[in-house]
């Protein structure tokens, strides 16, 4: 595999992708809106309407990794006898994007340095949130989502009852499943095997091409 300027390796053909997938389907990356019956999108990086003011991608979509899926498959399952849903904000973020977010935003504490890469880039890390199903309108939360402040850590104290428990309910019903919050940022969720896949930089389009 090839190793970028930091000497990691990151997939970036599209061939190396598909040989990948055909010898470990778990690499797949599935797109989520068509795998999870009444998943809701909302993909703030297709659009201005993000913390670089922006957009960074051509579509607005969201994949991730095959057992990913599968695991946020559950949490929705697990939602609907409560009226409630998964909104998804970002899934699967080709690494150059991570690149981009690291030049662009000056709290660095709110993007991955790409030294390291963004477990996004490999496919395993979920920005979401709640949503009721009958309306389609969001549980109250802390902040809105990528709000590079303190009142966005997952523990921040100083909220209502009632949002405390919309983001507790988020929280727990996504670690049954096998993700974990991330420590600032109440709507980002890691999957528990991210280390298994590897850092990817390849374009939904490129991704959407290979179905045809």
């Amino acid at each position: 595999m090839p190793k970028n300027q930091y000497g990691l390796p990151v997939v970036t053909s599209s061939a190396l992708y598909k040989q990948m997938v055909n010898q470990n389907p778990k690499q797949e990356l599935v797109e989520l809106a068509s795998y999870i019956p009444g998943l809701v999108l909302d993909i703030k990086y297709a659009t201005v309407d993000n913390f670089i003011k922006e957009p960074v991608y051509k579509i607005a979509t969201a994949y991730a990794r095959k057992p990913v899926a599968d695991a946020l498959k559950k949490v929705q399952a697990d939602l609907k006898p409560l009226g409630l849903g998964l909104k998804i904000y970002d899934g699967y973020r080709p690494y150059h994007v991570t690149v981009l977010f690291f030049k662009k935003v000056k709290k660095k504490a709110y993007v991955a340095n790409p030294k390291e890469g963004s477990r996004h880039n490999r496919g395993c890390a979920i920005d979401l949130t709640l949503i009721q199903l009958k309306d389609g309108k969001e549980l109250e939360m802390p902040t809105p989502y990528d709000a590079t402040v303190v009142q966005s850590h997952p523990d921040y104290p100083h909220v209502s009852e009632q949002v405390k428990k919309n983001r507790a309910l988020l929280i727990n019903t996504m670690q049954r499943h096998g993700f974990t919050v991330f420590h600032n940022e109440w709507w980002h969720f890691d999957f528990k095997d991210w280390r298994q896949y590897p850092l990817m930089d390849i374009r939904f389009e490129d991704l959407k091409a290979l179905k045809k």
